[in-house]
């Protein structure tokens, strides 16, 4: 189901109600910048709603500035220069994303480079971890360093 919300209250309402749905297998939704809607109040109800019905919750915020959550994960994903193209240097190559968890309550906080390889199975795949917060150019460059 997809819904198109325009005021941040009205999606906060939709959210609510598909967690308590356990016919849904997860509620995915996207709010732009720092609506007072999105409270700390808010994402408590969120987390206990999941934590209740077990229907997985990603609340998407673009532009927003960092603040309180009940989340169970923070994640902050920007994007990367493409990799380098195999077949044309001057062509961009699969797109990149540099992957953050910042915080967690039963997870290890890391960075990771996340590529889109399309040749392969047009899939996105963890390509490896940012040794010492450091990006690369290049991810296979990482991989070679971490193998050593």
């Amino acid at each position: 189901m997809l819904m198109q919300l325009s005021r941040p209250i009205d999606m906060m309402v939709a959210i609510e109600e598909g967690l308590r749905c356990k016919a849904l297998a997860a509620v995915v939704a996207e709010i732009r910048g720092n609506p007072t809607a999105v409270s700390f109040t808010a994402m408590k109800r969120f987390a206990l709603r999941t934590e209740a019905s077990g229907v997985a919750c990603w609340l998407i915020r673009q532009m927003a500035i960092a603040d309180l959550s009940a989340a169970r994960d923070r994640w902050r994903i920007a994007t990367l220069p493409s990799a380098p193209n195999s077949d044309d240097p001057q062509a961009p190559g699969d797109p990149r994303w540099r992957v953050e968890l910042f915080r967690s309550r039963d997870r290890q906080p890391g960075e990771w480079v996340e590529r889109h390889e399309r040749r392969t199975k047009d899939r996105v795949d963890l390509a490896t971890a940012i040794p010492d917060g450091a990006l690369a150019e290049d991810a296979g460059a990482i991989r070679q360093r971490i193998a050593r």
